[in-house]
C-alpha cells in the first residue's frame, strides 16, 4: 500500500492534471462514492475489472434499475456490432479502473482489446476510476513494470479461466497525463488492496 505522503501527493497531482482525486478508506466507502457521483438515470456503462467486481459495483449499476446501463445492450444480438463499438466507446458515465497511477498524476491503463479506451481518452462524458492505493507508483517507468511484470501475469490467468484462451497481452496503452475537461474524470483512491 502507498504511505499517506505518496497518496496526499498523487492526489494533489492528478488534480494539477485536470482530475479529481478523492480518497477513501475502504470498499464500503468506495461504492458509496461512486453511487453518489453518477445521476440516478444516468446513461452508465462499466468496464471488466476485477476491481469493481471487488466492491460488488456492476451489479448496482447494471440490475438496480436505477441507471440506464449500457452493458446489457452490448450483449444483446439485436444490438448491431457497429452499434454496440459506439455505445461502449461513448457512454454518458464510464466506470472502471486503472492499472498504475505515478505519483506525477499520470493515469496508465493497458489494456488487450482496447475496448474500454475510447471512453476513458475521449468518448464518455464522464469517468469514474475505482483504485486501490497498491496502484500508485513513482513514475512511468515503474509504471510499466508494475503492468508488465506485476499485473500482465495475473490477468492472463484471469482471462484463462474467464474466456478459456491462452493467456492476455498488453496489446494497447493509454498513458493520461492531463485532463482538459475539468470534472470529466474522477479517481476514486481507496486505502485498500483492489484488483490487480
Amino acid at each position: 500500500m502507498a504511505t499517506k505522503e505518496s497518496v496526499e501527493k498523487t492526489i494533489a497531482a492528478l488534480r494539477l492534471n485536470g482530475i479529481e482525486a478523492v480518497f477513501v478508506k475502504d470498499r464500503e466507502e468506495a461504492k458509496k462514492k461512486v453511487l453518489s457521483i453518477i445521476p440516478k438515470g444516468a446513461e452508465v456503462m462499466n468496464m471488466t475489472s476485477v476491481t469493481l467486481d471487488t466492491i460488488g459495483l456492476p451489479d448496482e449499476l447494471n440490475n438496480s434499475g436505477k441507471f440506464n446501463a449500457v452493458r446489457g445492450k452490448l450483449m444483446d444480438e439485436k444490438v448491431s456490432p457497429r452499434e454496440k463499438k459506439r455505445l461502449g466507446a461513448a457512454p454518458e458515465w464510464t466506470v472502471g479502473s486503472v492499472h498504475a497511477v505515478t505519483e506525477n498524476g499520470e493515469v496508465m491503463i493497458a489494456s488487450n482489446t482496447g475496448s474500454q479506451l475510447p471512453a476513458y481518452a475521449y468518448g464518455a462524458d464522464h469517468v469514474v476510476w475505482v483504485v486501490g492505493t497498491q496502484k500508485i507508483v513513482k513514475n512511468l517507468d515503474d509504471g510499466r513494470k508494475r503492468i508488465y511484470e506485476y499485473v500482465l501475469p495475473l490477468e492472463s490467468e484471469r482471462a484463462k479461466k474467464a474466456y478459456g484462451v491462452a493467456g492476455s497481452a498488453v496489446n494497447k496503452l493509454l498513458t493520461i497525463s492531463h485532463e482538459n475537461t475539468l470534472g470529466r474524470i474522477t479517481m476514486v483512491l481507496v486505502g485498500e488492496v483492489l484488483g490487480f
